[in-house]
């Protein structure tokens, strides 16, 4: 049984059958690997073993008692069986192996042939690709063509739209009420001349030819339309009891689009409307309130500190609603800055804009004084979110002031005075602007007292101070030197005085120099008409007649002055008072100084008097005396004329 399962017979492909003793085979192949064992090394075996101890199949072959050599030998031979019953089923198959074989020689002959077919229908595919890119091609072509000739079609329907001029706009423009549909009329005809007067393609079109004679005639006759419908409405403006803004808001605004026309295309009947409307609305006219989108609408333009007013405030309002309700709602103030960083940053990029352009003190100024009331409201509301940005700001305003401040200053300091220098001796254009600046800044300083504003205020005092005396001396007569300084001052106080009740030291500064001024005019005058009695009362009326001086006042001495002050001093009266109506700009002011010169001929005449009383002989001359009471007289009759 044995023998036979160690020989194994083989069936080749002829016929032929072969034997094989599997038994040699392995016991060669076992005494190869008992040949090659003699190499191994037995080191590190006591170790080995050790280890094997615990080994469940080493414990279970030791506890039978078999020895080691014969386990293995059984180990052996099973392996042996096991390795020839393998080889015994792979030859069984042999067979089938063989027709495997065959039925992959006739796929591999079946694939070959379908290589061939599909590199045939590939190159077909090729083909068919190229004529796809040709025809894509031709219909890029004709649909390029096509939209070309629609954009040319479009174009030439616009021109022709544009160009036309239909007769129902020709019936509109020339026999229509100024209307809704009136005003889309128009608002197409100028379509149509705008398109004629810009467009270059169609200067050089010969339908402009055809149409422009008419276009131009509709200009005419709309423009003759409307400006006869727009007088007619301001003329409603001037009937008493017109409630006006009602008129402005339901009427006006609803032709505004003519007011365009006639600006586009009537310029000159434009400034026409424009005129009667000013004429019209400056007859003690009230104001209406500012609406935003009214204001809009009418294109009136403001200052910019009151769009920054109007800009902060919307700022404050907006950012305090929007603390509180990050505080209430999330529990967080931070949020607050995280939502505003970006309306902060274009604030702020707009500012840095218009200051580094801003050459307007007052205007910065106003913005200055608004921060200030800005941060008291919010610090009364008690919500801080907008403080350091509001600081920010402040300190970006003060030194802008103060660089404009100084450059009025310096314009003052280097001005050219012959430049300036008018020969007229009314205030001098320089000083009212100085005298208004200097009373805006006043008002704005009200209930402040800001000390560094009030000493720049002294500074640009001082400067044209220096400019007004060095206009003044440009004068070639010192009474017309005094003249000109008086009105100057006496302007410029009346323009302090309107700013507020408390001038402060500067006007008190101007006060003093009119008084002083008006003294000199006063003695100017005067000695120009009584040059002898002022002389005489100065330097002899005070001196005893009786006393033994070595020149006593005596009769031939004082006769002819008193005679001729008897003579003309009426006429001089009224010369003094033409040369002041003629002179001082202000009348008041004129009438001050005229009554302070004839008070001052009164007490001269009234020392002299006193002086021909006390010479001896001096009765000779009472006839030729006039009365105190006469000179008053005249005196209160000028007074009255104030």
């Amino acid at each position: 049984m044995a023998d036979a399962a160690s020989n194994l017979t083989v069936e080749a492909n002829d016929g032929s059958r072969t034997t094989i003793d599997l038994g040699t085979f392995v016991d060669e192949l076992t005494a190869e690997d008992d040949a090659a064992s003699d190499d191994v090394s037995l080191e590190g075996l006591d170790q080995e073993l050790q280890g094997c101890k615990s080994d469940d199949v080493v414990a279970m072959i030791l506890s039978k008692g078999t020895k080691l050599r014969d386990y293995t030998r059984d180990v052996e031979n099973n392996l042996h069986q096991t390795e020839l019953d393998s080889i015994e089923d792979y030859i069984k198959e042999s067979d089938n192996l063989i027709s495997l074989h065959d039925q992959i020689h006739d796929c591999d002959t079946i694939l070959s042939q379908m290589e061939i077919l599909l590199s045939g229908f590939q190159d077909e595919i090729g083909t068919i690709s190229s004529d796809i890119k040709i025809l894509q091609e031709r219909s890029m072509d004709m649909g390029l063509k096509l939209k070309n000739r629609k954009a040319a079609e479009s174009k030439l329907a616009t021109f022709v739209e544009d160009i036309i001029v239909p007769p129902r706009m020709i019936d509109i423009i020339v026999d229509g009420e100024v209307n809704e549909e009136y005003m889309r009329t128009l608002e197409i005809l100028s379509k149509k001349l705008k398109f004629v007067e810009i467009d270059t393609m169609v200067k050089t079109s010969k339908a402009l030819s055809d149409v422009q004679p008419e276009l131009e005639k509709l200009r005419q006759k709309a423009v003759s339309k409307v400006f006869d419908f727009i007088v007619q409405k301001l003329n409603a403006l001037r009937k008493p009891k017109t409630n006006v803004q009602i008129l402005q808001q339901g009427v006006l605004l609803k032709y505004k689009y003519v007011i365009l026309f006639l600006k586009d295309h009537g310029k000159d009947v434009y400034l026409e409307v424009r005129a009667a409307y000013i004429d019209t609305m400056n007859k003690e006219i009230d104001e209406s309130a500012l609406i935003p989108h009214i204001a809009e609408v009418s294109g009136k333009k403001y200052p910019y500190e009151v769009l920054f007013r109007s800009l902060h405030k919307l700022l404050m309002d907006t950012a305090a609603s929007e603390y509180l309700f990050c505080d209430e709602f999330f529990g967080e103030e931070s949020m607050f800055y995280d939502i505003f960083a970006g309306p902060f940053s274009v604030i702020d990029e707009h500012l840095n804009a218009i200051l580094s352009n801003c050459f307007d003190a007052i205007g910065l100024m106003l913005m200055i004084r608004i921060i200030y009331q800005h941060q008291l409201i919010m610090s009364r509301r008690r919500i801080p979110c907008l403080d350091s940005y509001l600081d920010k700001v402040n300190i970006a305003l003060w030194p802008r002031f103060k660089m404009v401040f100084d450059m009025h200053l310096n314009s003052l300091r280097n001005a050219v005075v012959r430049n300036l220098w008018e020969d007229d001796v009314h205030p001098h254009y320089v000083m009212r602007r100085y005298a208004e600046f200097t009373a805006s800044l006043f008002q704005l300083n009200v209930d402040y007292g800001d000390g560094q504003l009030e000493l720049n205020l002294e500074r640009l005092r001082m400067a044209i101070d220096d400019l007004l005396v060095k206009l003044a001396k440009l004068f070639t007569k010192p009474k017309l030197q005094t003249v000109f300084l008086i009105n100057n001052y006496d302007m410029t106080i009346a323009v302090l005085k309107e700013a507020g009740p408390d001038g402060g030291k500067i006007q008190m500064h101007f006060e003093e120099l009119l008084k002083n001024n008006t003294s000199i005019f006063v003695e100017e005058v005067l000695v120009e008409h009584f040059n002898d009695l002022i002389k005489f009362v100065k330097t002899r009326a005070s001196e005893d007649p009786s006393s033994a001086s070595e020149r006593p006042i005596t009769v031939t001495e004082v006769e002819p002055i008193v005679k001729d002050f008897a003579s003309r001093w009426k006429a001089a009266i009224e010369l003094m008072h033409n040369d002041v109506i003629t002179s001082f700009s202000n009348f008041l002011c004129g009438m001050e100084i005229l009554r302070a010169a004839l008070t001052q001929l009164l007490l001269y005449y009234t020392r002299l008097s006193d002086c021909v009383k006390r010479i001896g002989g001096g009765s000779a001359l009472n006839k030729d005396l006039v009365s105190i009471s006469s000179i008053m007289y005249e005196i209160r009759k000028y007074s009255r004329t104030f």
